[in-house]
């Protein structure tokens, strides 16, 4: 697993290549914890994550400490696999707001199930 990662201003863009577990959170976390204080925004974008397991979600729904203000997460090019497991996940406990992971507009495969 490697990742890139772009910052544009206020937001963050980090693109995870491989998959996510418990193998690769820390990594990917110390990576998110590493920016800048002056990001706000942090967007995960998973085309290249096929697999996730339930690190991924620690990775998405958990919040560093950290000094500044509040930085809002969301996630794109979700593949079929993790984004299965976002659903599970939220279904088993609803607070997890999946809806603030995704922009804009849930993807067409939710509204299969």
């Amino acid at each position: 697993m490697h990742f890139t990662t772009r910052i544009d201003g206020a937001a963050a863009h980090i693109t995870v290549h491989g998959e996510i577990d418990y193998t690769t959170l820390p990594t990917l976390s110390a990576a998110a914890a590493g920016l800048p204080p002056d990001v706000t925004e942090l967007v995960w974008d998973l085309h290249d994550a096929r697999f996730m397991d339930v690190a991924g979600l620690h990775l998405l729904f958990d919040q560093p400490s950290q000094e500044g203000p509040a930085r809002k997460t969301t996630v794109t090019n979700l593949a079929p696999q993790p984004l299965r497991l976002l659903v599970l996940a939220t279904e088993v406990n609803p607070a997890l707001e999946l809806a603030r992971l995704l922009p804009d507009t849930l993807p067409a495969t939710l509204l299969d199930d």
